[in-house]
């Protein structure tokens, strides 16, 4: 075993996890691609391009500007401990971010005609969802920074 995770670099599960999405996501391009080949291609194409030229510098720069507007300093106000909070805040904003970036015709309402002929269901409540969602989110994470908070002041 160790001569693997020497050789690896990691535990066998985790190769075995690799795999298993690699067969995963194998079979879910090949079903895609025998009904449409050509448009699963440009919509591959299309979703790489949109992230590398894109999405990945807005991300970079708004990260960029959190972390030098609000860099971690020694010496925390009142008393508390100094606890990183960066990823507390950039978990929340990247799941609520992809959430707005999958459903963003339903939360803004385009292309309602076709939602609702296709499944008889009203999309009215897709921003209101993400919202709470959203929220649901920011609170939690703040909760888990606030018990991080407690033990490092507690220890």
């Amino acid at each position: 075993m160790r001569a693997f995770v020497a050789a690896y670099g990691a535990h066998p599960l985790h190769l075995l996890a690799l795999l298993a999405s690699f067969a995963l996501a194998g079979y879910a391009a090949v079903r895609l691609a025998e009904s449409n080949p050509v448009g699963v291609a440009v919509w591959f194409v299309g979703a790489a391009v949109a992230h590398d030229l894109l999405l990945l510098p807005l991300y970079a720069i708004v990260d960029t500007a959190l972390v030098r507007t609000w860099r971690h300093r020694r010496g925390f106000p009142l008393g508390l401990p100094s606890v990183p909070w960066l990823n507390h805040l950039r978990l929340p904003l990247m799941v609520s971010g992809l959430l707005l970036l999958v459903f963003w015709p339903s939360i803004f309402g385009l292309g309602t005609e076709d939602y609702t002929a296709a499944t008889g269901l009203a999309p009215d409540q897709y921003l209101a969802n993400w919202l709470l969602v959203s929220a649901a989110l920011f609170g939690l994470s703040a909760v888990a920074y606030a018990v991080r908070l407690r033990r490092a002041r507690a220890g």
